[in-house]
């Protein structure tokens, strides 16, 4: 459950009787028989929106919920990347629900086959998220960018049309370091001087990007949580796909928590990882920084992700 102001209970969205309603009417059409509601997991701790699984018979059920008016267009977007991932990649990600999404009134709620996970992770597991993450990077395009559609970086617009006959350091610079600045700044949660540093270093990146990388397939939002670990292996959710740098995944791996050193063995099992990433891990970091400031998600927690921010810039001075 969720915690509001005070420390008082707040109670997931997903509990509301009639979003409960459309859950169960979903679900049963799906299997044409009658499923209802049982026990709930709430989830909200690992996701952007309100989030977690219900059990019921002979299946459980995965729901998160977007009570924006974009919420349908956001969870299009997911499911299309997790579709382009799962075909393009041959990686697992969950079964849909009928057709992924039902509509509230405002809002959506997507709806996916939970997938039984572990209750800690082994050294298996993390090898497996390691390759599977690999599995994902060995698709390859001309350019970076994806043209198919645009994404979303949690609840944020995410841009990924191409910059024609552009670098590596142009896309990032272009789609993914400048918007995140901008709204960020936007947000009054950034700093002016932080925000003249960032404006800085986007203007020098070139210099700190390391060789050009081949277009590689991204998960988007690698971090950890956004896989699930089961029987059968690593499980892909919460993409935000578009090809770019594989280095950008690697750097997302640990971003929230450090991971064992099994992932990154897993990945070099299938993918070299280059000996100049450690060296360019923060300046992947960068848009995800400015991200969590956009969204501002806890005074105490964005002070964090603040004091990251500027000692990551301290490194490409």
């Amino acid at each position: 459950m969720n915690v509001g102001r005070g420390g008082v209970p707040k109670m997931s969205p997903l509990l509301q009787p009639t979003t409960i309603a459309v859950i169960e009417r979903a679900v049963s059409d799906h299997l044409s028989r009658a499923w209802t509601c049982g026990r709930f997991t709430d989830l909200a701790d690992r996701s952007s929106h309100p989030a977690g699984i219900f059990e019921g018979p002979s299946l459980s059920v995965f729901a998160k919920t977007n009570l924006s008016s974009d919420g349908r267009r956001q969870f299009i977007a997911e499911l299309a990347g997790l579709r382009l991932i799962r075909e393009r990649a041959q990686v697992t990600t969950p079964v849909l629900i009928g057709p992924g999404i039902a509509d509230l009134k405002p809002g959506a709620v997507m709806l996916l086959e939970a997938i039984p996970e572990r209750a800690a992770r082994c050294a298996a597991d993390w090898r497996s998220i390691g390759r599977t993450l690999a599995a994902i990077h060995m698709v390859r395009a001309e350019q970076f960018g994806l043209e198919l559609f645009d994404g979303f970086f949690g609840p944020l617009p995410q841009d990924n049309k191409p910059v024609i006959g552009g670098s590596w350091a142009d896309f990032f610079t272009q789609r993914r370091v400048l918007p995140r600045l901008r709204g960020a700044v936007d947000s009054g949660n950034l700093p002016r001087q932080v925000a003249v540093d960032v404006e800085r270093l986007a203007a020098r990146i070139r210099l700190f990007a390391g060789p050009e990388p081949e277009p590689r397939l991204l998960h988007g939002d690698a971090q950890q949580n956004n896989f699930l670990s089961g029987s059968a292996g690593a499980a892909v959710i919460d993409v935000a796909p578009y090809f770019g740098h594989p280095e950008i995944d690697l750097a997302m791996l640990d971003f929230f928590a450090p991971v064992p050193d099994t992932a990154f063995h897993g990945y070099r099992e299938v993918l070299p990882i280059d000996p100049g990433f450690p060296g360019r891990r923060e300046l992947w970091r960068v848009p995800a920084y400015l991200a969590v400031l956009e969204v501002g998600v806890g005074r105490e927690f964005g002070r964090g992700f603040l004091r990251r921010l500027v000692a990551a810039l301290d490194l490409y001075r």
